[in-house]
């Protein structure tokens, strides 16, 4: 992230388990209207966060749209929407979230005709 460049909170959440959900992922990163997520579970809430804290962008309850490893979450205005894939060469670049908040960069990906194996790059830089 640059110091120029403004950030958001993606904070992930499943809430169909417990009482109130559980969190999954909460990403510090810079602004973008384009989030892979990696691992997501079928159901999401997912909230975005200026670095004032105010709430941007949210949806409720994205269910999933296919069984992938991968899911593209967009931000439209302050909606978020979910599109789960597998991921081709218009995805290289995009941020990655993981699961645990790690966020990193999607370098490279291949996957098998019958989606039975992925190989996949992900390249994480930190600074303090």
């Amino acid at each position: 992230m640059s110091q120029q460049t403004s950030i958001e909170y993606w904070s992930l959440w499943y809430p169909k388990a417990a009482s109130t959900g559980i969190w999954l992922a909460r990403g510090l990163l810079d602004a973008t209207d384009r989030l892979l997520v990696h691992a997501a579970p079928p159901v999401m809430t997912v909230e975005v966060h200026d670095d004032k804290g105010q709430r941007i962008a949210y949806g409720k309850d994205l269910e999933a749209t296919q069984d992938s490893p991968i899911c593209l979450l967009r931000k439209d205005g302050d909606t978020v929407t979910r599109q789960d894939l597998w991921p081709d060469a218009k995805h290289i670049g995009l941020p990655v979230l993981l699961p645990g908040s790690e966020v990193g960069i999607l370098q490279q990906w291949w996957h098998a005709d019958d989606h039975t194996s992925w190989r996949w790059q992900v390249e994480f830089f930190n600074e303090i």
